[in-house]
């Protein structure tokens, strides 16, 4: 049975042709109606995974006390940003700022910073720091926090943002694409045209890599990692 997302997918690629692999993971994860990430709340038993903050309170409470003596290092400013990227439910930043109890100065200089873009969680997080005393507020995305001295917290993020893939061929690297395949699929594919002076962005030491290797990198130019063909030996290691 079609999903209302693949259907959305379906439609966009029949009217654009194929998409990148970028593309593709925006809008599974984050398609405003649709997506993985802002339609529900994935942790826990009721979810899909479970991570380290939800585990045992120490893993927050630890990352309090480096953030405390960071401040203190950063020259003790009266007003820190305290930004979480993907706070989850919000049960790490509050161990964190449990733990950031212990040095009273710093607690008072916080003011609090959530980078959401789930609404669903974005919730969750609202009625768990329904009572805190620390300024909070939420944004869309990073650019949205105010400018000055900030201490950024981000647990599990690299691994569920999207990223651009090539494919390595005889003749050079071509970017990796999401297709309706001859069966009416979706399906892998890869884009028409060699990515010009690709070379210049892979890592001097991967640039050998055999045919089939697939390479991934953000949009701002950093690389992720190198994935060989199956059989081939492991080249790097996925964030």
């Amino acid at each position: 049975m079609t999903t209302p997302l693949e259907a959305e997918i379906r439609r966009r690629i029949q009217m654009a042709g194929p998409m990148p692999v970028r593309q593709f993971m925006e809008l599974c994860l984050s398609h405003p109606v649709h997506g993985y990430y802002t339609t529900r709340d994935p942790f826990g038993r009721g979810g899909d995974f479970i991570t380290a903050p939800e585990i045992s309170q120490v893993f927050g409470e630890l990352l309090g006390l480096w953030a405390a003596s960071t401040w203190h290092r950063m020259g003790q400013p009266e007003n820190v940003r305290l930004i979480e990227i993907g706070p989850g439910r919000g049960t790490m930043m509050l161990d964190a700022l449990r733990a950031a109890q212990v040095v009273p100065a710093f607690r008072a200089a916080i003011v609090l910073h959530l980078v959401e873009i789930s609404p669903a969680l974005q919730k969750r997080q609202q009625e768990a720091m329904a009572t805190l005393d620390v300024p909070t507020m939420w944004h869309q995305n990073l650019h949205e926090v105010p400018d000055g001295p900030a201490i950024v917290l981000a647990n599990e993020l690299f691994d569920a943002l999207p990223a651009n893939q090539a494919i390595k061929q005889f003749n050079g690297w071509y970017e990796r694409v999401i297709e309706i395949d001859a069966e009416g699929n979706l399906a892998f594919g890869i884009s028409n045209d060699v990515i010009p002076l690709f070379d210049q962005l892979v890592p001097r030491n991967l640039r050998e890599a055999p045919i089939g290797a697939i390479y991934e990198w953000r949009a701002d130019n950093l690389p992720l990692a190198l994935r060989p063909p199956a059989g081939a030996i492991r080249a790097a290691r996925r964030w």
